[in-house]
């Protein structure tokens, strides 16, 4: 196992310096990449990728959702699945009319990033499902996130709490430290986990089964989808559904990678980054 991460790690390096090279050389394919976290997550969780991403010469800006990372908002201010989207809206309207951005989207931040591609479809180039919910026209989130919630809940020390009392649905939803080890980050550096057992905060159960996609709106917007070869989260059942009611225009595929594919195999996922920047500019 080990024999094969490290080949695994010096071959990923070597798409790094060869990628990275040649954006630098052409000055060409310069994006803004938009990213955006999963449940109980922030954007701390890009920290490996964004300096990857910067060091080609693209422009990186990392969302945390409401009552995430270092976002003020409190889980139990967050009523509505537009109030746990708010700060990736407020971002998108702020884009000039004329500019675009690639969305990436991880886990359940693959609901989020199809929000703003109904809203904004003008302003996005591609909108990329990095092993995420993958919703559209035919396909409402609420099937996805069902076959997806039935692996976490109730797992080793996975929490819900119940704001509203205990004869209520749950109101949040949090990843215990014995869960992300063994489930979420089980190729990733011990460190990740640990720092992830630190960082994570409760994600307010709200929703995204209203989120209606149009084709004319959704549908128009580029889609790539990433698969993470050992996700044991967004498992092969849930991807193949996804891609057989909502065909994304092209998936690739990420070896020896973990739920957390940003932390796991950072430097695939930006080489894959960067294809993807140059076919969909």
């Amino acid at each position: 196992m080990e024999n094969t991460k490290r080949c695994a790690h010096s071959v990923t390096f070597i798409l790094f310096l060869f990628f990275t090279a040649i954006s630098a050389s052409t000055g060409k394919n310069h994006q803004h990449f938009v990213l955006v976290h999963g449940s109980c997550l922030g954007a701390w969780s890009w920290y490996k990728l964004v300096p990857l991403l910067k060091s080609a010469g693209n422009m990186v800006t990392v969302i945390d959702l409401a009552a995430s990372g270092i976002n003020l908002v409190q889980a139990r201010d967050v009523r509505s699945f537009s109030d746990y989207t708010q700060p990736l809206t407020d971002f998108m309207e702020d884009i000039p009319s004329h500019k675009r951005v690639i969305l990436v989207g991880h886990s359940s931040g693959g609901a989020v990033i199809s929000q703003a591609m109904e809203h904004f479809p003008e302003k996005v180039s591609v909108g990329v499902f990095l092993t995420a919910g993958m919703a559209g026209p035919s396909l409402n989130y609420s099937v996805i996130a069902q076959k997806t919630m039935s692996r976490v809940a109730n797992v080793l020390d996975n929490k819900f709490t119940y704001g509203n009392g205990p004869n209520n649905p749950p109101t949040t939803f949090i990843f215990g430290p014995k869960f992300l080890s063994q489930v979420v980050f089980q190729y990733s550096p011990p460190e990740d986990a640990a720092l992830a057992t630190a960082l994570v905060r409760p994600r307010p159960l709200v929703s995204a089964g209203g989120l209606v996609l149009s084709k004319a709106k959704y549908g128009s917007v580029n889609r790539v989808f990433i698969i993470a070869e050992e996700d044991k989260i967004v498992t092969e059942d849930v991807v193949n559904l996804m891609i057989e009611k909502n065909p994304p225009n092209k998936i690739y595929k990420v070896r020896s990678s973990d739920h957390m594919v940003m932390l796991s195999q950072p430097t695939q996922l930006f080489a894959h980054l960067l294809s993807i920047a140059r076919d969909f500019s």
